[in-house]
């Protein structure tokens, strides 16, 4: 399920820019629902609350603020750094390295950004579980972003005026077609990642937002073969 991409939509691209969480990773790994879970274990535990209510806070926090930290700020006054450090306390042996991506990433040319929600060092441990960390010139997370998520667009204006990215010259990998509406604004291709045959393993994190499909400028469900396919056309 892949559009192929056209060689001339992408041949103008200097800055390649990839979301992470099932995104750089298939979601049919399932690692995100450890960081769910711990999510669900942190609200409990902060609120005393039974963990079936924790996960209804924790979701409608995620619907209201962008992510579940930035409700638990706004609404509780918590510590950033012990949410970050807690939920990504996970086994990312859960991952299998993916030598055809990071091929595919390395042979891209210009430069590669992870652009990511959660924060440096569950970044950098997920893409060095995959094999791909050495292909990236730098990581854009919740903390370089100050804290306020995608889709904000001044997030997404910080990243751009951070790396001196272009919209125009810049295509953006991922996984929720509501974080591609700025970019779309912004000048940038948009690539939908989705999961494979439309058949998450793990229904509740995949959310298809039908009032973003016109953000959206190519789908598919193997980002290596798709990567691959610009490759190839470009040699």
């Amino acid at each position: 399920m892949t559009d192929l991409p056209d060689p001339d939509r992408f041949s103008h691209v200097t800055d390649w820019v990839f979301d992470l969480d099932n995104t750089l990773y298939p979601h049919h790994s399932n690692l995100f629902s450890q960081i769910d879970v711990r999510m669900t274990a942190y609200v409990s535990e902060l609120l005393s609350l039974p963990r079936e209510e924790a996960r209804q806070l924790q979701k409608e926090l995620y619907r209201e603020y962008g992510t579940t930290l930035a409700g638990l700020m706004q609404r509780h006054g918590i510590d950033p750094d012990d949410f970050l450090q807690k939920v990504h306390d996970i086994d990312y042996s859960w991952l299998v390295p993916d030598p055809a991506l990071g091929t595919a990433i390395r042979q891209l040319p210009g430069r590669k950004f992870i652009f990511t929600n959660g924060d440096r060092g569950h970044a950098e441990r997920a893409a060095r579980q995959l094999g791909i960390l050495d292909h990236f010139d730098d990581i854009f997370d919740i903390v370089a972003a100050g804290l306020t998520p995608k889709p904000a667009r001044q997030t997404y204006e910080r990243f751009a005026e951070l790396f001196a990215v272009i919209g125009p010259k810049a295509v953006m990998f991922e996984d929720l077609a509501r974080n591609l509406s700025v970019p779309k604004a912004l000048g940038m291709t948009t690539v939908l990642i989705v999961p494979r045959n439309f058949e998450p393993t793990f229904a509740e994190i995949w959310e298809k937002d039908k009032e973003y499909e016109d953000d959206v400028d190519f789908v598919t469900d193997d980002l290596p073969g798709f990567l691959d396919a610009i490759v190839q056309a470009a040699v």
